[in-house]
C-alpha cells in the first residue's frame, strides 16, 4: 500500500513536475523502495524488478503522423527561455529541417549568424559544404532530416556549454524518437560527445558504428571544420561511404572535392 501524501508535498511535486516538463522532460519513474518490496508475496527473481512507469505523455504522443509530432514538439518548445541564450542576442529558435521519415539524419552543435537569421540549420557556408556532401552520397537535402544539439546560437558562434546541451538536447532526442532515422551522423565533436556522453578525440570517435537508443550513429567532422582545413574532407567521405554502405546507397563515381 503507497504511503498518503500531504498536500504541502502535493503541490511540491506538482511544481517539479511542471518545472520538468518545461525542460522537455516527461518520462518519470517510480522506483519500489526497501518496504514496499519487503511487502510483495515471493515471487521469481525476474518478477522481483518491477517495471518503471511513465506518468505524465509528451505531446507529440498524440500524434501517429510525425509531421504533426514534430509540430507539437516545436510548441512545447515555444519562444525557449530555459537557458541563457535567450538573453545573449539569439533571434529565433533553429528546430530542425528535412523529411520527418527521414532515414537518415545529420546532428550539428548549434546555429550560426545566418541560421539564426534564417531560422533553418545549416544555411551558412557550413551549410553549402554539407548540401555538396548530401549530394556526393546520392541523397538531396529534402531526403535527409538535419538539426543540432541546441537550437540557439550561442554569442560569437562560441561553443555551447554543457549545461546549455544538457537543457535543450532532451528536444533533439524527442525529434529523433519521431522520425526514427536508420542511421545518424553526428557532425564534430560537441555533437558526438554530447550524443554519445564520450569524451574522446575525434581519431578515435570517428570510423565505428555506436548504438544509439536502437539506432545506428556515425560520428565525422563538422563541415565548418572541413572548411578551415580542407585536408580532412577525403575522411571525412571515407566516414560518408560507411553511411552509405549501411543504407544501400550506390556511391558516385567520383568523391566530393
Amino acid at each position: 500500500m503507497l504511503p498518503t501524501l500531504s498536500p504541502q508535498l502535493k503541490r511540491a511535486l506538482a511544481d517539479r513536475i511542471r518545472y520538468y516538463n518545461q525542460l522537455g522532460i516527461y518520462d518519470f519513474y517510480r522506483r519500489e523502495t526497501q518496504s514496499q518490496a519487503e511487502q510483495r508475496e515471493p515471487l521469481s527473481k525476474a518478477k522481483t524488478i518491477s517495471e518503471p512507469r511513465a506518468i505524465i505523455a509528451k505531446p507529440e504522443s498524440a500524434f501517429y503522423d510525425p509531421v504533426q509530432a514534430l509540430l507539437a514538439i516545436r510548441e512545447d518548445i515555444g519562444d525557449c527561455t530555459r537557458c541563457r541564450l535567450h538573453k545573449q542576442g539569439r533571434k529565433q529558435i533553429v528546430f530542425g529541417v528535412g523529411n520527418p521519415s527521414a532515414e537518415l539524419m545529420f546532428i550539428g552543435e548549434a546555429p550560426g549568424a545566418d541560421e539564426d537569421a534564417q531560422g533553418e540549420p545549416f544555411v551558412g557556408r557550413a551549410g553549402q559544404l554539407l548540401n555538396n556532401m548530401i549530394k556526393a552520397m546520392g541523397l538531396r537535402r529534402e531526403d535527409i532530416y538535419i538539426a543540432n544539439i541546441i537550437k540557439c546560437r550561442p554569442p560569437g558562434n562560441r561553443t555551447p556549454e554543457r549545461d546549455e546541451c544538457e537543457t535543450c538536447s532532451p528536444f533533439l532526442m524527442r525529434q529523433i524518437a519521431t522520425i526514427k532515422p536508420k542511421a545518424i551522423v553526428a557532425l564534430g565533436a560537441v555533437a558526438a560527445k554530447t550524443l554519445l556522453a564520450i569524451n574522446a578525440p575525434m581519431m578515435e570517435l570517428r570510423g565505428h558504428w555506436y548504438d544509439f537508443r536502437g539506432t545506428k550513429l556515425a560520428v565525422t567532422y563538422h563541415p565548418a571544420f572541413l572548411l578551415r582545413d580542407p585536408r580532412q574532407k577525403k575522411e571525412a567521405w571515407k566516414d560518408l561511404q560507411m553511411v552509405m554502405k549501411e543504407l544501400g546507397l550506390t556511391a558516385p563515381a567520383r568523391a566530393p572535392e
